[in-house]
């Protein structure tokens, strides 16, 4: 099997497997579908007050809250994806029969969560936001050239988010207990990528700054794309730039760790 073909295979798999998860995805798209209803009202008070808060109008706001909805299963914002797994095959050793596959450890594992998240797209992302759309008025583009920036925007924010997960899941060599440092990532996605409230909302430097962290790139940056709130070319840079300065960390933290692996007789 050629080295595309094994990763789209692995693709395929992680798409399968949680497909599987039919209780969970729906309970999921029932939760999504429930918080978005109460961010919705919440954002409609807000709005109310404050009519161009962000520098969005109310339907913007609305759409902000239910394409996050949309978003939040695909870029695992709060944790709970891959990276659980691999911190468990770290800390039971099960990590050297990784290494032993005849395949990059760090494309595996991104094959893998590529395809869980083309699933989370379907299967809990569509439902909230056409609940979303029949419920309240979205400002939803109609070119299908801003869908498609949207689309690629997704991608490149979800490869930051796997970069993130990564290098905090190779922690866990050097950590006795690697959940730790991905509750605090989680706790860091939950608040600098927009999910609770649009980044342009917070106020001064506190915004300047949570805008320039890669978590940014999970939320923020798509949704803008879609409101035609934000240059696109910008925002693959900014997007892209992330992803490689990440990617490229994690293939050093990687390297290191397997080297450590060896070392300790692994």
């Amino acid at each position: 099997m050629g080295t595309g073909r094994l990763y789209a295979a692995v693709a395929a798999g992680g798409f399968r497997r949680y497909a599987t998860y039919r209780a969970a995805t729906a309970a999921g798209v029932f939760t999504n579908t429930v918080f978005g209803l109460i961010l919705a009202y919440t954002y409609i008070a807000l709005w109310d007050e404050k009519p161009r808060l962000g520098g969005y109008d109310q339907a913007q706001a609305l759409t902000y809250v239910w394409i996050s909805q949309a978003l939040l299963a695909v870029m695992s914002t709060m944790g709970g994806g891959f990276e659980d797994e691999l911190i468990e095959r770290i800390r039971t050793g099960d990590i050297a029969v990784d290494l032993y596959r005849p395949a990059d450890l760090q494309l595996w594992w991104l094959a893998g969560d590529l395809g869980r998240a083309l699933f989370q797209l379907l299967g809990r992302g569509v439902v909230p936001l056409v609940f979303g759309a029949l419920a309240f008025e979205l400002a939803l583009p109609g070119d299908p050239l801003v869908w498609l920036a949207f689309l690629v925007a997704v991608l490149l924010g979800l490869v930051v988010s796997f970069a993130i997960r990564f290098l905090v899941a190779l922690a866990a060599f050097w950590l006795m207990d690697g959940l730790g440092a991905a509750q605090l990532a989680g706790l860091c996605g939950i608040f600098f990528s927009g999910m609770l409230l649009p980044l342009n909302v917070f106020p001064g430097a506190l915004g300047e700054i949570a805008r320039a962290l890669p978590w940014s790139a999970l939320i923020q940056r798509p949704v803008d794309v879609l409101l035609g709130e934000a240059g696109v070319l910008g925002t693959f840079v900014f997007q892209g730039a992330w992803a490689v300065a990440l990617l490229a960390a994690g293939r050093v933290l990687q390297s290191v760790a397997t080297r450590r692996v060896v070392v300790q007789g692994g």
